[in-house]
């Protein structure tokens, strides 16, 4: 729980922390979806089929690997949303592995159209790197009032 001196969610924050909170929605959907095969799920793999194909490859893996992802992603989506530090962490973190996985989608031409995710990714990182927006997360001494500590005298 925030003091009252603590600074307010940033709004971007807030959305940043929907947005995560809804992949971890669509990525818990998705594992279920892979688990069971016909079932009233199976019509969300017509919006990506070459996801599906992709995924049928890893067999049972590819529903703990979404489930993973859902962990992940809802874990960033509270963490962020109670402004932890560890869920500013996870969002950078997340944030720069998705910039990071989808140059090299792009550039090796597995999928061109991933280029379109590498400035959006990098400005969400950016945009968190932000003085404004570290501070609700006291990422810096400054703003928690933390001092360095002392040595015990001999």
């Amino acid at each position: 729980m925030r003091s009252e001196r603590s600074p307010p969610r940033p709004p971007g924050v807030t959305v940043l922390s929907l947005f995560f909170g809804g992949g971890a929605l669509v990525s818990l959907v998705a594992a279920a979806s892979l688990l069971v095969t016909g079932s009233p799920l199976e019509p969300m793999w017509r919006l990506n089929p070459v996801a599906r194909e992709g995924f049928a490859g890893l067999g049972a893996w590819a529903a703990v690997l979404l489930g993973l992802v859902s962990l992940a992603t809802g874990a960033t989506s509270v963490g962020l949303w109670r402004l932890h530090r560890w869920g500013w962490a996870l969002a950078v973190g997340l944030l720069t592995v998705n910039v990071l996985a989808d140059a090299a989608r792009a550039l090796s031409g597995a999928d061109p159209r991933a280029a379109v995710g590498v400035p959006i990714a990098g400005a969400l990182v950016l945009y968190l790197l932000l003085p404004r927006v570290r501070r609700p997360f006291r990422l810096d001494a400054a703003s928690s009032g933390a001092q360095a500590p002392r040595t015990p005298p001999r």
